[in-house]
């Protein structure tokens, strides 16, 4: 606690001003063992990681009332393909998955309306069992993109 400066105290006794640190300077990796930019192996089933993409799944479980699936269609493949593909989008953009990248799944394979007879026997082949199977999972994405 501080004292006020009209009470008598021992140099040594008094309290001492805060250090101030300088601001520092601009920042670059410029030192031998720094990697410059993550490197991102493109290879079948390897997947794209990326932050907080487990959000994707909480985001697609909001558009569940609003699927419009055709007859053999799962609801739970439809939001676990839906967030695996915009999970992927933005990990590939370098961010976390927003609500814009789950519409934009859906919205591509008109799982929110307006899909044509063709699209639907593609994504019905697509997103068939994809909720309970890894290796479809990873098969889906590497369809798409």
């Amino acid at each position: 606690m501080t004292q006020p400066s009209f009470v008598p105290i021992a140099e040594a006794d008094q309290v001492r001003r805060a250090y101030r640190l300088h601001v520092p300077g601009a920042w670059s990796p410029d030192r031998p063992a720094e990697v410059p930019l993550p490197r991102r192996t493109r290879a079948r089933s390897m997947g794209t990681p990326g932050p907080d993409q487990g959000f994707a799944l909480k985001l697609a479980r909001r558009y569940a009332d609003r699927l419009a699936l055709s007859e053999g269609e799962n609801p739970e493949d439809v939001i676990v393909g839906s967030a695996l593909l915009a999970a992927h989008r933005a990990a590939t953009l370098g961010r976390a998955p927003c609500a814009h990248d789950v519409t934009w799944a859906l919205e591509a394979w008109g799982f929110l309306g307006g899909a044509t007879s063709e699209l639907v026997g593609r994504r019905r082949r697509l997103f068939s069992g994809v909720a309970h199977d890894y290796a479809l999972q990873r098969a889906l994405v590497d369809q798409v993109f």
